[in-house]
């Protein structure tokens, strides 16, 4: 498939250690791991870190062709600190340089003309007007593309406006069990379970898939009226950084395949799991690692 994904990408700063990151970009590595064609679109900043991000994107084989460099603004980071589960605590630091990107109209007539069959956006990079605005341009410009909206809720990084907005363009949507519990108090919903969730807000804003992970215990799935919860796979886990931006490409995976809706929703699961299993959000994976028949 060829996919669009636009968002931040930064640098994860744990106490140690530095790992490349940042959803959309996450999202980004792990579909191109899957065989996909990936365009992404963000910005760094004309600093070390940025001259890094080109080279280990270079090195994953996604094209930075559309990664603006911004001479304003450093290139993004985000301090992390994992508690005793391995569950990470993010503090963002904004304004950065992917809150300003920018496409040409060469680029945006590139992008256009390669007809992508997804858009991956989330909310935290749609915080930034600029970036909102060249969301909404590229959605608008590509309206045949299904668009996947992955909700990743960070703290002062939302508001009940614009995740409403997101979840009204979306085609499909990923979110995460305490994310269902926000949005339901955000707008005064109360579903009685999980499924009855999927089912209202499909019935509400259209969407052909909603997927709400759940950790360890797996995740529930409604993909065209089919429900299911699929258990989760027990591993070591070094931290769970990326490993729900693994599952995203994993699930957009099995729905551009057309697999049953248990099929897409265990192998989202084994996939965030393996990722979950080692250090950061982008490592290296093959998918004879994530076992099973595929």
């Amino acid at each position: 498939m060829k996919i669009l994904s636009i968002g931040e990408v930064l640098w994860d700063v744990f106490e140690d250690t530095e790992h490349l990151g940042g959803a959309a970009l996450n999202f980004a590595a792990h579909a191109r791991i899957l065989g996909h064609s990936v365009s992404f679109i963000s910005a760094v900043g004309d600093d070390p870190r940025g001259q890094r991000i080109v080279a280990k994107m270079e090195a994953m084989g996604l094209p930075t062709r559309f990664l603006h460099q911004v001479k304003e603004h450093p290139t993004g980071i985000v301090t992390v600190i994992l508690d005793v589960s391995g569950q990470p605590h993010f503090t963002i630091h904004r304004p950065a340089a992917y809150d300003f990107p920018e496409l040409s109209d060469a680029d945006l007539q590139e992008l256009t003309s390669q007809q992508p069959d997804w858009i991956y956006f989330g909310t935290l990079f749609q915080m930034s007007p600029q970036a909102k605005a060249l969301t909404l341009k590229l959605i608008a410009a590509l309206p045949n593309a299904r668009r996947f909206y992955d909700v990743n809720l960070r703290d002062n990084s939302y508001h009940a406006p614009l995740v409403n907005e997101l979840m009204s363009r979306a085609t499909t949507v990923k979110l995460n069990d305490q994310e269902v519990e926000t949005i339901q108090a955000m707008f005064g919903w109360s579903y009685r379970s999980l499924e009855d969730f999927c089912r209202g807000g499909t019935k509400k804003f259209g969407w052909e898939a909603v997927c709400v992970t759940r950790g360890a215990s797996g995740c529930a799935l409604l993909v065209g009226g089919h429900y299911v919860e699929a258990k989760g796979y027990k591993v070591q886990v070094a931290d769970t950084v990326g490993a729900g931006d693994a599952f995203a490409a994993a699930f957009v995976h099995g729905l551009g395949r057309g697999w049953n809706t248990l099929a897409i929703a265990d192998f989202a699961n084994r996939v965030g799991a393996l990722v979950a299993s080692h250090p950061g959000g982008t490592p290296r994976w093959t998918v004879e690692e994530v076992g099973g028949r595929w």
